[in-house]
């Protein structure tokens, strides 16, 4: 199901545990943590991320606020044994670095196996960039 969309059909690579992080409101910190099991990190971030979109959308448990979202842009928040961000929703720095290209693969993008990545819509991001208040 879900799980064969988002690895390669051919098998040689070693899926990946990547988990997703669908922010929908940077002020009122507002986000649902989902996890993607077998990802494949030879795709491209665009594939990726339309895979994820079509994944959500029949997602058991998520609310529909979520599902329905206009999601577009990824950056990693985490890697696992790295240092944590001390922001709540996710780091404003290093955007050059950290923001996924729509045509660069997931491990060229630096995705590795237990990487927290947030997906959000870029318009959001950069309004929240500029004036980084929380409403709670």
């Amino acid at each position: 199901m879900a799980d064969e969309r988002l690895s390669s059909a051919g098998g040689m690579d070693v899926g990946v545990v990547v988990t997703v992080r669908l922010i929908r409101s940077f002020e009122q910190r507002n986000f649902r943590p989902v996890v993607f099991q077998q990802v494949s990190l030879e795709q491209t971030a665009q594939d990726f991320m339309r895979s994820v979109r079509d994944d959500i959308v029949s997602r058991p448990g998520l609310p529909p606020p979520f599902r329905k979202y206009g999601y577009d842009t990824m950056k990693i928040i985490h890697q696992a044994h790295g240092a944590k961000t001390n922001e709540l929703v996710m780091s404003l720095d290093d955007d050059e670095n950290l923001i996924l290209q729509d045509d660069q693969t997931l491990r060229a993008a630096g995705v590795a196996n237990e990487t927290e990545v947030g997906f959000f819509r870029k318009e959001d991001y950069i309004f929240y960039k500029a004036n980084p208040k929380s409403t709670w």
